[in-house]
């Protein structure tokens, strides 16, 4: 629009500028040079004075425009102080808040402590004290140590929503006469509690932190001697490895084990269920056979179903044992490592063997001068395990502090005395187990193991 109002003054400046030759040539009667000068120099004064006019226009609207933009950074300037004072207030006032919440939170802190610890000395007293009167109730001789976490358990609630056990006193061993007893006559009672089929299963929960919810549980075998003494798997699991038990032990809590996980999903298929499996086993060609086979006919339980074997005894793992892990593997179970006793292990060498869990206790990842020593650090363990799709889960927790720093690490699962102790597991969740299947021992059962498998493959 400029440019078309330019080029028309500028015609019209030609023309009064011809036109006022015009005039002179042949109204004043000048010679055609002298018009020709003259019209030229009038053009050259119009051009000049609309050239003049233009720039004193364009700068009075300059500073008229520089005027506005001096006038709207002022404002500006005087909005930015006025907010940056409003944010200050408001900084001034969260900080009040926090202080006072802060103020009135850490006494009712310190007062829980104290009455937890009063609690933790209340139940070691109560446990001395049945301990001295002769346990009347059964429990009085368990060890003061163990007191506490079970005082723990009644406050976790984790333990009320277990679905297949029993009272926690159910759980509780007995004296430990085994300690005193020769390797031989151990091996004896564990080959009469398997023959009698006087090998219970335990079940002990995992909870995810910090909710607390219930999403796996561990089976625990437990030996029960004839007088009724009830032994854990520690005590008799290395005399009954020597002496080649293992195998037929492994078989009566696997098929257990599948009874419970199908028991289980019928409540919630979010719930698993870790099954320990001694490393003998692996290597027990008849018995492994059937155990396979048996697996196989209940490969739809694997995503619920995991085996878990110790790191020592993965260590020890030759070319047999892992090619029967990855036979269970293709059956679609994947497996579980606990017993942790050091962080030097390859996360992805684990990952590639179909191991999905890692238990590590929980002393462990926080002792800093043992990790110092180790190739992860506990900070970044989870962190890595994850990257490979192995979870993280603490063991042996037995008090609320452990769960605290715990987070700190990003553990999101953990297990211990504090959310609940082993339980046994009810008799109606074992219908159909009356008589476990027979071991392997000789080539002569393995026949009657077939069949047997066979038959109870979806008993629950």
């Amino acid at each position: 629009m400029l440019r078309l109002s330019a080029i028309f003054i500028a015609v019209c400046m030609v023309l009064i500028a011809g036109a006022i030759g015009v005039v002179l040539f042949y109204g004043v009667r000048l010679d055609v040079r002298t018009s020709a000068i003259i019209a030229l120099g009038a053009l050259v004064v119009m051009a000049l004075y609309n050239s003049i006019t233009n720039r004193l226009r364009d700068r009075g609207v300059l500073g008229d425009q520089i005027a506005d933009l001096s006038r709207g950074t002022a404002d500006l300037s005087r909005q930015m102080a006025e907010m940056s004072r409003r944010l200050a207030a408001v900084e001034s006032r969260v900080e009040q808040t926090v202080s006072r919440a802060r103020g009135a939170v850490d006494p009712i802190a310190a007062e829980i402590g104290e009455l937890g610890g009063l609690v933790r000395q209340l139940a070691e007293t109560v446990a001395a004290h049945e301990t001295m009167l002769g346990a009347p109730n059964g429990i009085g001789q368990a060890a003061p140590r163990a007191a506490a976490p079970a005082t723990a358990t009644a406050f976790a609630t984790p333990a009320e929503d277990a679905p297949l056990a029993l009272k926690e006193t159910d759980a509780v061993s007995g004296p430990r006469r085994i300690q005193t007893m020769s390797r031989e006559h151990i091996s004896e009672m564990v080959a009469a509690a398997a023959d009698a089929n006087r090998i219970d299963l335990y079940l002990q929960p995992i909870v995810t932190l910090p909710q607390r919810k219930v999403r796996f549980y561990e089976a625990l075998s437990r030996l029960r001697t004839e007088d009724g003494e009830i032994i854990p798997a520690v005590d008799f699991v290395e005399v009954a490895e020597t002496a080649g038990l293992m195998p037929k032990i492994d078989n009566m809590l696997v098929f257990r084990c599948v009874q419970v996980v199908r028991r289980l999903q019928l409540k919630s298929r979010d719930v698993g269920l870790f099954c320990n499996i001694n490393g003998t086993t692996l290597t027990d060609s008849v018995y492994f056979k059937q155990f396979l086979d048996f697996m196989r006919a209940n490969r739809a339980l694997g995503g619920s179903l995991m085996f878990e074997f110790t790191q020592a005894a993965y260590r020890s793992f030759g070319p047999i044992e892992h090619e029967s892990l990855a036979a269970l593997a293709d059956c679609g179970f994947r497996f579980s490592m606990d017993h942790v006793t050091d962080l030097r292990f390859e996360p992805k060498e684990l990952a590639d063997r179909s191991f999905r869990f890692v238990k590590v206790p929980a002393n462990l990842l926080l002792n800093r001068a043992a990790t110092a020593q180790s190739d992860i650090q506990a900070e970044d363990l989870a962190d890595l395990l994850a990257r490979n799709g192995i979870d993280l889960i603490g063991e042996r927790i037995e008090n609320e502090s452990t769960v605290v720093d715990l987070l700190d690490y990003d553990v999101r699962f953990g297990q211990g005395f504090l959310f609940s102790a082993p339980r046994p597991v009810r008799a109606e969740a074992l219908q159909g187990a009356a008589s476990p299947p027979p071991a392997p021992d000789n080539p002569a059962a393995t026949k009657t193991l077939s069949e047997y498998l066979a038959a109870n493959a979806h008993t629950v």
